[in-house]
């Protein structure tokens, strides 16, 4: 858990917290309560499980009367950044667990406690109010909490604004204590359950102001519909509030609330308790806080699983899925749960290939990845090696890992081909990125790599070994590649790894930027290419060029190419994003890299430990909070950016956990 308490940097207030549904969807905010992203929310539903994702509830205006006085509760940030009401001297404390919890100080005897939640089965938000020391405050007379919900009705990559469209009508129970509404006729209806008193009063908030969308270059202004007002007499208790979606045609589906909306207060009442408890004792069982937050990821699609690649923007990536269950999932024995996604995933080969993605909108995956199916060999290969597989099982994820390696041989999408001189893999079209260094700025891909990649030559020597343990028709052509590979790639003077071969697929041509990519022929796969001199030279090179305490760099800054922050817009941050900008992710293969160079005694372990690990414990507790970034700045001092929930950031961290362990 992460824990904040006063004093504390005012930076604090903008860092991140995450609560996550069983199907795609979340709520998130920051410390301080300002939504600073437009994904901010506290109901965004997937409409079609994980993907199709809206913004329904965007946030709440609350506060609370008591004495002629008005205390906020909330705080709200308008253009052109203007932040009105100011929370900043009374909130006095905020605490991830067992989830976001934020106590104001409304002054000398009377504090104020808030939760939020997110039910993982039924995608239900629950927020909740309390006051304590009241008692204390004879003097303040009635105590009367106002929320004023603040909606949109939006795709969550989209942004709002004022129009007629906008329906404000609500449906109400019969004690005023529920509310729904459906802001426009192709969205879900949202509900509000309560234990207070609902009054209609619409309005339109303006000029909202996302900081985090403005530094990204990006639109952030952004206007919301609020159809009314819960009032609570909070000094009578606990005052509650169950936000829920459901279809417009239907209670609910997959994708929605499974249970059917509270039509009174003691129900909406019950309800709550009922959700937090069942709540608690889920993330007991989970054990560890990196289990905890591992379990964000873990989602439903169509009758399996499947992983998030990050929160808020990203879906299930293919390349991600398969790195991050490594951790997320395998050494962290969820094993039933990596047993459904690969067979998931295994009924989508085409061609010999898997989908790098699926499309926010339908279900016609993307197959442009050239490594994403031997990570899936890879990931084959560590769930086999638990022996929880049943035969069938086995048998069915090793006919997926030869025909992905019959495909590659005989050639399949984007000139995937073992080529038929040296056995090596070569790769690449113009236009199209297919490596995990994938960014793409309109036809500018920035780091095509065309050719022989030197990590999915190390993917694909490994995928061979891997299936040469059940075939040994693969084993000769292991071999084979193997030794091409240290023909092709070890540089004789430095003993380092080119980073591509066949540039462009001309044959000698050769790429030796100093990037990460070199790291997996050492650590980061079951199968090492290099040992000794060569491994040690590797690692080397990786540590002094690389190496940042929160991962290693996408490329030396001795390189002309070299970007050292990734911000601005667009154009500015894809042409950074694997020029140096740092990548959480890859220590994982760095530190199993210096393991196998060092050896693997207790104290080197504790050493690995403290050097490598410490720095990411610590970056647990900022940011993105009880999680890992996606990426940081190549340059000191490495500030975060990009998602600040990645999965295979977290998945690293626990894989090499647990070879820490012993």
């Amino acid at each position: 858990m992460t824990r904040i308490e006063r004093p504390f940097d005012i930076t604090r207030l903008e860092d991140e917290w995450l609560e996550a549904d069983d199907f795609g969807g979340f709520a998130s905010g920051t410390v301080g309560t300002l939504r600073t992203r437009r994904y901010h929310a506290l109901l965004l539903s997937a409409t079609r499980a994980p993907g199709a994702r809206m913004v329904l509830v965007n946030g709440v205006e609350a506060w609370l009367e008591a004495g002629g006085r008005r205390y906020p509760l909330t705080m709200q940030r308008y253009t052109p950044n203007v932040i009105y009401p100011d929370l900043g001297a009374s909130l006095v404390a905020f605490d991830t667990a067992p989830w976001p919890t934020w106590r104001i100080q409304l002054d000398a005897q009377m504090a104020l406690t808030a939760e939020v939640l997110v039910s993982k089965a039924t995608c239900e938000t629950v927020l909740r109010w309390r006051l304590e020391g009241a008692a204390t405050s004879a003097d303040m007379g009635a105590l009367v909490l106002k929320v004023r919900p603040l909606l949109s009705g939006r795709d969550y990559h989209a942004l709002h604004h004022e129009n007629t469209a906008f329906n404000f009508s609500a449906r109400t129970s019969g004690d005023h204590a529920c509310a729904s509404w459906q802001p426009y006729g192709d969205v879900p209806v949202i509900h509000a359950a309560s234990n207070g008193a609902y009054t209609h009063a619409p309005d339109w908030y303006r000029n909202f102001c996302y900081a985090r969308e403005e530094e990204r270059g990006l639109d952030f202004s952004e206007d919301l519909a609020t159809p009314g007002v819960f009032s609570f007499a909070l000094a009578d208790g606990e005052a509650v509030m169950v936000l829920s979606a459901s279809s417009a045609s239907s209670a609910g589906t997959s994708a929605f609330a499974v249970a059917t909306p509270c039509e009174n207060a003691q129900a909406a009442a019950a309800r709550a308790s009922e959700l937090a408890r069942i709540e608690q004792h889920r993330r007991i069982t989970l054990g560890s806080r990196l289990q905890r937050s591992a379990d964000a990821y873990v989602v439903s699609r169509n009758e399996g699983r499947t992983i998030l690649a990050g929160f808020p923007w990203f879906t299930d990536w293919g390349r991600d899925t398969f790195i991050a269950m490594r951790g997320l999932l395998i050494a962290s024995n969820r094993l039933d749960e990596a047993e459904a996604i690969l067979l998931e995933w295994s009924g989508m080969l085409s061609e010999g290939m898997l989908p790098n993605r699926f499309p926010d909108y339908g279900d016609t995956p993307e197959y442009n990845s050239v490594d994403a199916s031997l990570w899936f060999i890879v990931a084959v290969h560590d769930y086999l090696a638990t022996r929880h597989a049943g035969a069938a099982t086995r048998t069915r994820l090793q006919q997926a890992a030869e025909t992905i390696l019959t495909g590659y041989t005989k050639g399949t999408r984007f000139n995937i081909q073992a080529c038929a001189d040296d056995g090596l893999l070569r790769a690449g079209v113009p236009g199209v990125q297919l490596t995990w260094m994938d960014a793409k700025a309109g036809d500018w891909v920035v780091t095509p790599r065309i050719g022989k990649p030197v990590e999915v030559q190390a993917l694909w020597i490994n995928a061979l070994r891997i299936a040469a343990t059940w075939n040994p028709q693969w084993q000769p052509p292991a071999e084979r590649a193997l030794q091409a590979f240290h023909e092709r790639f070890v540089d004789p003077s430095t003993q380092t790894l080119a980073d591509n071969v066949d540039v462009d697929h001309v044959k000698g041509a050769v790429d030796r930027s100093i990037r990460p990519n070199q790291i997996f022929a050492v650590g980061g796969l079951p199968f090492p290419l290099l040992e000794g001199a060569a491994a040690r030279a590797v690692l080397e090179q990786v540590e002094t060029q690389l190496l940042t305490p929160l991962g290693l760099r996408t490329l030396a800054p001795s390189d002309p190419a070299y970007r050292g922050r990734y911000s601005g817009p667009l154009l500015a941050r894809d042409g950074a994003y694997h020029q140096g900008t740092v990548w959480p992710w890859l220590l994982g293969p760095f530190v199993e890299a210096w393991l196998r160079v060092h050896g693997a005694a207790a104290d080197t372990r504790a050493l690995a430990r403290a050097r490598f690990f410490d720095p990411l414990y610590a970056q647990l507790d900022h940011t993105g909070l009880d999680h890992l970034p996606e990426i940081a700045d190549g340059d000191a001092p490495h500030t975060p950016a990009g998602t600040p929930f990645q999965a295979w950031s977290l998945g690293e961290l626990l894989r090499v956990e647990s070879l820490l362990a012993g």
